[in-house]
């Protein structure tokens, strides 16, 4: 695993090159990420995008949502993965959010972890992006980049988050994760890494050591 000396270039190259990385997912307010992001587990976030327009318009709130029923969610979530539980987490999740927040997303990931269909990984996606909490959440392609280029040699999700913790500075979670998503999604893919092309490959271990460098 990497120093902090070895990983400087590597926060240099995506400073440069993606100043500003933001979640791909589709939100207006804070409840309508925490459900998104929800609906994310195990699903692609263009999926989710596509179902969470009119789920929305027809739930728009906490409370509006609280007073539906796991019925009346799924046929808007159906094309999400596993949606039976997900119609469960939203209903409970929103009374939850509804009676005893006031209908206000908590904002702490302590808080977000008690609610239903949310568990540490989504609950740091929603306190690092909505209220700018310094937190890394690790999910399969943060995980897989760690690994590879070096920056965790953690065998489990806390493990690499403890490591990734290390490597980073407070201010820099928030961005870490999603450099490491959307380096993942786009160009480190689980099946054909673009290594020819990726412009973290000099520092990466997997390649250098694939290649003998």
């Amino acid at each position: 695993m990497k120093n902090k000396k070895d990983i400087a270039p590597i926060i240099d190259w995506f400073q440069k090159n993606m100043p500003n990385p933001e979640s791909e997912l589709h939100y207006k307010d804070t409840f309508s990420l925490l459900v998104a992001v929800v609906l994310s587990a195990q699903c692609t976030d263009k999926r989710v995008n596509m179902v969470t327009p009119a789920l929305m318009e027809r739930f728009p709130t906490a409370a509006a949502m609280a007073e539906a029923t796991a019925e009346e969610i799924f046929p808007y979530i159906q094309s999400v993965t596993y949606p039976n539980n997900k119609s469960k987490h939203l209903v409970g999740m929103a009374k939850m959010v509804q009676e005893m927040y006031s209908g206000n997303v908590p904002t702490t990931a302590e808080e977000l972890q008690k609610l239903p269909g949310v568990g540490r990984k989504t609950a740091h996606v929603i306190a690092s992006v909505a209220f700018d909490a310094p937190l890394i959440a690790v999910d399969t392609h943060v995980f897989r980049i760690s690994r590879r280029l070096g920056l965790s040699d953690g065998t489990t999700p806390l493990a690499v988050e403890k490591d990734l913790n290390d490597h980073f500075p407070p201010e820099l979670r928030a961005k870490a994760h999603h450099w490491l998503i959307l380096h993942g999604r786009y160009v480190c893919t689980a099946r054909k890494p673009k290594c020819d092309t990726c412009g973290l490959a000099p520092y990466c271990d997997t390649y250098n050591k694939e290649n003998k460098l």
